[in-house]
């Protein structure tokens, strides 16, 4: 799918608040990111200095939700280090130097139609997604709900306070599978009988995931049974998100003298296999 060219937009704060136990929410003015990101693209925002420290590197966040009619664009992260404890600081009304839509995002491929009747669009698609990595799959929930696609989505967390994307959902229609560490439906054996039971009669069209390694290993498995694709939104440390600075290689196997995809450009979304043996 062809991808929108980035902006670089000094956008202002309209919300920044808290979301559940352990996260904060983003609300930008950005009109040009809003009307043209794709499902599972991200930005670079740039933190201002705090506290006469300055934080030279931007961070990468997944864009949660797009409202093009609004002309703004949400954002979740986790306050995690001395760049995101800083923008804890920014207060609504300021500004934040935003560079994106980046990356390659998620797609519905066609699926494979009864018999020879050649491929179908997509129908049904399952979305996993742990912590933020939620919202790499969001964009990819309103996409369905626009298009038509029976979308469920598998929402997983330490905690239900913890789980992010529940209220997203139910607005957008889909059906949410609520996973949690505190009561053990998070475990990957019980999750992947969970949908083996679930999808026994007939297996989604596509599977989206981001959030865990172990969750996209999961997908895989569920993909390779199925007969179905995998999608497999990355998670990785950036410094420029532009395939500038080549600090973020994905982690596969390669030829030893041959750099290995960039998750910003080349990804974050990869298509997901099982590896050999």
């Amino acid at each position: 799918m062809p991808r929108p060219d980035p902006v670089w937009d000094d956008a202002a704060v309209l919300v920044h608040e808290v979301v559940g136990e352990r996260y904060r929410r983003l609300v930008l003015a950005s009109a040009t990111i809003a009307t043209t990101a794709l499902a599972g693209q991200f930005l670079m925002i740039t933190v201002p200095p705090a506290l006469g420290e300055r934080i030279l590197l931007p961070r990468p966040m997944a864009i949660h939700r797009r409202h093009p009619e609004q002309g703004t664009v949400e954002v979740i992260y986790g306050v995690a280090g001395r760049g995101t404890t800083a923008l804890v600081d920014v207060g609504v009304g300021e500004r934040l130097l935003v560079t994106g839509p980046l990356g390659r995002g998620f797609e519905f491929p066609d699926a494979a139609g009864p018999d020879a009747a050649g491929p179908r669009p997509a129908r049904t698609a399952l979305m996993i997604g742990r912590g933020v990595g939620v919202c790499a799959i969001m964009g990819s929930v309103e996409d369905a709900a626009r298009l038509g696609i029976d979308a469920t989505v598998v929402l997983s967390g330490r905690s239900r306070a913890n789980l992010i994307g529940s209220a997203d959902c139910a607005e957008l229609g889909a059906t949410v599978i609520p996973v949690t560490d505190d009561d053990g439906s998070s475990a990957l054996a019980a999750l992947g009988e969970r949908l083996r039971g679930l999808f026994a009669g007939a297996p989604p069209d596509v599977i989206l995931v981001c959030g865990a390694g172990v969750l996209a290993r999961l997908a895989a498995e569920l993909g390779a049974e199925w007969g179905v694709p995998v999608q497999v939104s990355l998670e990785a440390h950036m410094a420029c998100g532009l395939g500038y600075c080549h600090g973020c290689a994905a982690p596969v196997a390669t030829d030893p003298a041959v750099e290995g995809p960039l998750v910003c450009v080349d990804g974050p979304v990869f298509d997901a296999v099982l590896p050999a043996g």
